[in-house]
């Protein structure tokens, strides 16, 4: 039996990080589109302060919020998930939350009272 050096354990390690690379590059992709019954986000729709705040999914994936749309008083608020679950939106970047109403929420306070001006990110 061949002596184990250190070349050939390398050699080894490299073999497979390289079929485990290969693994995760080959493997589907989680879809994107929340799915209430798989668990994305459910739809909402309420007064929050004075602001009708909804949440849904939408038509199309350009959203960064993977298909779900967020809205103030009928203007998309634009959201995003983070890879570890939570919410952000243009108003709160740096506050995340865990949910599209939360965000919502959030972005109700900032706001103040101020109407929601549409945000294109293209």
């Amino acid at each position: 039996m061949p002596e184990l050096t250190r070349r050939r354990a390398l050699g080894a390690a490299a073999v497979l990080a390289a079929a485990a690379g290969a693994q995760a590059v080959a493997a589907p992709p989680a879809s994107a589109a929340p799915d209430p019954h798989h668990g994305g986000p459910e739809s909402f729709e309420e007064v929050y302060r004075g602001r009708r705040i909804a949440g849904r999914p939408t038509a199309g994936g350009h959203h960064h919020g993977g298909g779900y749309g967020v809205f103030i008083d009928g203007v998309e608020l634009h959201v995003m998930q983070n890879a570890d679950g939570s919410w952000i939106s243009v108003i709160s970047h740096y506050d995340p939350v865990p949910t599209p109403r939360a965000a919502a929420r959030a972005a109700v306070v900032e706001l103040q009272g101020a109407p929601l001006v549409p945000f294109h990110a293209n």
